[in-house]
């Protein structure tokens, strides 16, 4: 039987909870690749532990590594079509006869992209749904700058957000968005690093480092411009939809030496460079309502990696920003201001220090076991 259609779990751990245990069957279903979603792990790790028996249901690409243990199931689908418009329609296809045949308590839709199968397979079920959004998906950079698609996935949203009561989000003001235009109450939870503990050594050299996704609206047309003037080598880890364009950049700007691309990195390896960094890149243009109302995952991991970093003054970054100080904001996003900021952050080590253990001290408030909390709570209200 072809694996995609497979009907046991491609990856079981040992320590899956027990059947019976908890307050029930969670199937949360996802686009991305299940290796590289840490904020996928942290919930899912978080719920299993708990008690609740868990399923994260994502995509198998040609690509894939072999997926980690982890303290819930795993299922990747595969999809003959990697992007565009016909892999979002086999991918929900695939998806909504996979999760037919299962015996699910609650369906969690990760963002817009996997909402239909999540409320069409609730309603046949019978079953609680939930509405995960990690962001204003229809206000993304490449979604609202293209009319055709900002139509079609505009008129999903407004068919299926309405029917999702419970569900949450990634800071206030992306819920308050989805109240305004959809009268529903969602939730907060952050998505913040887990509290561990680092080993805060001597930097062998000093790099600066952009992780996450590599896609539009991450003003790389002017860092990678700006990093010219800039006495230090710039290390991008990740991938995404504008990958070609920013090695474009690279080789057009003469700068092959200088930025490094370092493609997908696994979430361990990733923090081991992270914590190795000088300062960390959090950076958006402001065309879509989803950049400036963010809140990045990798603006937390160079918190809890105890590196400064360079991010926009946006709302929410700005709110924490006041409160902790563990970053230098910026509202002009222009090469020739990021490349003075960036070289004013190099040189100067009082900043640079007052920053660091800003940083430190802000782990101590903000971090995933304060904001499991939360998430344990609101999965226990709505199925005890």
């Amino acid at each position: 039987m072809p694996e995609d259609l497979k009907t046991t779990h491609e990856s079981a751990n040992t320590n899956v909870p027990p059947s019976g245990g908890g307050g029930g069957c969670i199937f949360f279903t996802v686009t991305t690749d299940l290796t590289y979603d840490q904020r996928m792990i942290r919930i899912c790790t978080s719920l299993g532990n708990a008690g609740y028996k868990i399923t994260l249901v994502g995509r198998k690409m040609k690509a894939s590594l072999p997926l980690s243990s982890q303290p819930f199931l795993q299922k990747r689908l595969f999809c003959f079509f990697e992007k565009g418009k016909l892999f979002y329609a086999e991918y929900n296809i695939r998806l909504f006869f996979y999760l037919l045949f299962k015996k699910i308590d609650c369906v969690g839709a990760i963002d817009l992209d996997t909402i239909l199968p999540g409320y069409f397979i609730s309603k046949i079920k019978k079953i609680k749904r939930v509405y995960d959004a990690h962001e204003l998906f229809c206000e993304m950079k490449e979604i609202v700058t293209r009319p055709t698609i900002y139509t079609i996935w505009k008129k999903i949203e407004r068919f299926t957000v309405p029917k999702f009561a419970c569900g949450y989000t990634v800071n206030q003001p992306i819920a308050d968005e989805f109240k305004k235009m959809y009268d529903v109450n969602y939730k907060v939870i952050r998505n913040i690093a887990l509290l561990r503990e680092i080993n805060l050594t001597q930097k062998k050299e000093k790099f600066i480092l952009y992780q996450g996704a590599v896609n539009e609206g991450r003003s790389f047309e002017t860092l990678i411009p700006a990093m010219k003037e800039v006495n230090c080598k710039l290390i991008i880890c990740g991938d995404g939809n504008f990958m070609q364009q920013a090695q474009q950049l690279v080789t057009t700007n003469n700068l092959q030496n200088k930025i490094i691309f370092k493609g997908k990195i696994k979430p361990d390896e990733l923090r081991s460079i992270t914590q190795q960094a000088y300062i960390g890149i959090t950076l958006f243009d402001d065309k879509g309502l989803s950049n400036y109302y963010s809140l990045a995952n990798r603006f937390f991991d160079y918190l809890h990696a105890g590196i400064p970093q360079l991010c926009v003054s946006y709302p929410v970054y700005k709110e924490i920003n006041e409160k902790h100080h563990i970053a230098i904001l910026v509202d002009d996003i222009s090469a020739k201001n990021l490349a003075l900021q960036l070289n004013n952050l190099l040189e100067n080590e009082v900043v640079y220090k007052e920053l660091e253990q800003n940083c430190l001290k802000a782990r101590e408030d903000l971090n995933w076991q304060e904001e499991e909390k939360k998430l344990l709570a609101f999965y226990k209200n709505l199925l005890g």
